[in-house]
């Protein structure tokens, strides 16, 4: 089972990254960050925090909102409570992609997800993957096998 989840959940991340990059130009990391951003207050969160929601590194959410930057749709201030971070703030024209690009990760979802899902107790299934996020917040390291 852990292997098909793997399996699935890999091809499931591909499929999304290649439709987005096809339509819109936007790798899925890049789509989540917006996402997370569209919601934010004044669009604007500091790299860090973007990072944890995105479940990145900070490397790996600066080369992202790096490339958003570089088309426009992202750009960086300087914290004002922190000298030292950076924020990452939605522009209108990201906001315009963002928009654009929502209707193609939903039918990508709906395809490569939701459809595949027939017959499953989908809240029951939403109920489990809280859980599991939940377990791995309050977890810092992966505990040793009991003997």
């Amino acid at each position: 089972m852990i292997r098909a989840f793997h399996t699935a959940f890999m091809t499931m991340m591909r499929q999304f990254d290649a439709d987005l990059q096809r339509e819109h130009r936007l790798s899925h990391t890049e789509y989540v960050a917006m996402d997370f951003l569209v919601e934010a207050p004044d669009r604007t969160l500091g790299l860090s925090d973007l990072a944890a929601r995105c479940q990145q590194s900070l490397s790996a959410i600066s080369r992202a909102v790096g490339r958003l930057e570089a088309q426009g749709l992202v750009r960086r201030e300087q914290s004002t409570r922190d000298a030292r971070a950076y924020n990452a703030v939605l522009t209108d024209a990201g906001l315009q992609r963002y928009n654009e690009a929502t209707p193609t990760h939903n039918t990508s979802l709906r395809r490569y997800l939701f459809d595949q899902l027939e017959g499953i107790d989908l809240e029951a299934f939403g109920d489990a993957l809280q859980r599991i996020s939940a377990a791995a917040d309050h977890r810092t390291t992966v505990p040793s096998p009991t003997s």
